[in-house]
């Protein structure tokens, strides 16, 4: 049974249990620490450039997930004949999954994340609410706990919070397992709805309404907490351009919110991490409107988005959990964290850009764009077959600049020189958003992006 790190060393091996961007960006990580990687993949991504920088790499199944990505005892096996000592879930696929968590450590290993009971707590849409009341984080109105069984109940509950309200499947997430509800007429069904909905995709009927807001930004506080209960925010993300619940552009600092109540929120997150004994990188999500943050939901794990928080911090989020999984203690303070410019990140997709239909294939010519403040997160290159079996990201652009007027135009000329052939990408749909005056002037809502696609439809 391999042997856990120590608090006084990192890692000497570790196994990167996902693919894509996430698993080349992870690998880099432990290549600066001096850590040997070794990479899992599937048959279809043998050819994978983290693949080949790997130390060790080993095939865990067929493409589809199902068969690798999500095969625990494949990936468990990989770390015993590779002597890895810690696995990193990345975000996705089993990232935040106890049952993964609880079962890489019973065999031995350290899960580079939360610990299990934790990532059970706020998995649990109903119960990371409760936890967040008690620990004085603002929560958006709607029903105490599930939903009962009783109609009638129901009806007295919705008519308490009035609506509209949205109905969430408490085992939820990636924008499943909810429904808008306009009038009374509609509620009992649409209950049902969700219920059978978020039975077939998380095992867990369980729903629960909230107050369905309708102006809202979605707001996110990065946090990091040790097993010694320090914890710090490293400050806000602004991830309302989204469609269907996925971000599409995401920016560090959030344009025009109030200092005070930042700070506000941001030390009742830390305060939370210090009460729930949480470990390691996490997200807390807020809707916010009329200068107030409603808490949606906690994300155990590393955010698509961080490359934006680590730009305005210097702070490395992905070495930092490895530092915290090994026993490390924060090696700063909350007064030390200093937050400077601005940061925007574009996740290029390969899909349509209007259609959103995914776009998998060759790859037949690919650069990627450079110059001051550019950083592109990406694992694909000239020739690389893009597999239709998983999300249809293949990287993200980031640009970093002292304001975020900078900021923007440097993304302006990252997109322009970026070539993407042999597919169809989102790139042009990124390159409207950011001459689109809403956009540009900063603070538009959740629901921007999805009327502006309508209209243009229309």
């Amino acid at each position: 049974m391999p042997a856990t790190a120590k608090s006084d060393k990192l890692f000497e091996k570790i196994l990167i249990a996902n693919r894509g961007e996430i698993a080349l960006r992870v690998q880099r990580a432990c290549r600066e620490l001096g850590i040997k990687t070794v990479v899992v993949h599937s048959e279809a991504d043998r050819d994978a450039k983290y693949v080949r920088l790997a130390d060790e790499s080993v095939c865990i199944g067929p493409a589809p997930s199902a068969l690798s990505y999500l095969n625990i005892p494949a990936i468990i096996a990989a770390a015993e004949v590779t002597d890895a000592q810690a696995i990193h879930p990345g975000y996705g696929f089993l990232s935040e999954n106890a049952d993964f968590a609880e079962k890489v450590e019973r065999s031995g290993f350290v899960f580079i994340g939360p610990r299990p009971d934790t990532i059970r707590l706020m998995g649990d849409k109903v119960s990371a609410k409760v936890a967040m009341a008690k620990a004085g984080v603002p929560c958006v109105p709607g029903s105490e706990g599930a939903l009962p069984e009783d109609p009638k109940e129901i009806v007295r509950v919705t008519r308490a919070i009035g609506y509209p309200v949205i109905v969430k499947a408490a085992g939820g997430g990636g924008g499943r397992g909810m429904r808008v509800v306009h009038t009374e007429a509609a509620l009992l069904s649409a209950v049902s709805l969700t219920r059978a909905e978020a039975l077939a995709a998380f095992g867990n009927p369980t729903v629960y309404l909230e107050k369905f807001l309708t102006t809202p930004r979605h707001i996110e506080i990065q946090v990091l907490a040790d097993e010694h209960k320090n914890a710090v925010w490293l400050g806000e993300r602004d991830c309302s351009m989204q469609r269907r619940h996925q971000k599409i552009i995401e920016e560090a600092p959030a344009p025009g919110l109030p200092a005070r109540l930042l700070t506000r929120i941001g030390d009742r997150c830390a305060e939370a991490c210090r009460r729930i004994g949480y470990r390691g990188a996490g997200t807390f999500e807020f809707l916010y409107q009329d200068d107030e943050f409603y808490f949606i939901e906690m994300n155990t794990r590393v955010q698509v988005e961080h490359p934006v928080t680590e730009a305005i911090t210097g702070i490395d989020i992905v070495q930092q959990q490895i530092r915290i999984a090994a026993g490390q203690k924060l090696a700063f303070r909350q007064r030390e964290i200093v937050r400077k410019g601005h940061a925007i990140e574009c996740r290029i997709n390969a899909e349509d850009p209007y259609t959103f239909v995914p776009s998998p294939g060759r790859i037949t010519s690919y650069h990627a764009p450079g110059g001051p403040g550019i950083r592109v997160d990406s694992h694909v290159y000239s020739n690389y077959v893009v597999p239709p079996y998983y999300d249809s990201m293949i990287g993200k652009v980031i640009a970093y600049a002292d304001s975020r007027e900078q900021a923007i135009a440097r993304m302006r000329i990252a997109l322009s020189e970026m070539v993407v052939e042999g597919i169809r990408t989102n790139i042009p749909l990124h390159q409207e958003l950011l001459i689109d005056e809403k956009f540009v002037r900063g603070g538009t809502s959740i629901h921007y992006l999805e009327e502006r696609l309508a209209k243009k439809k229309a």
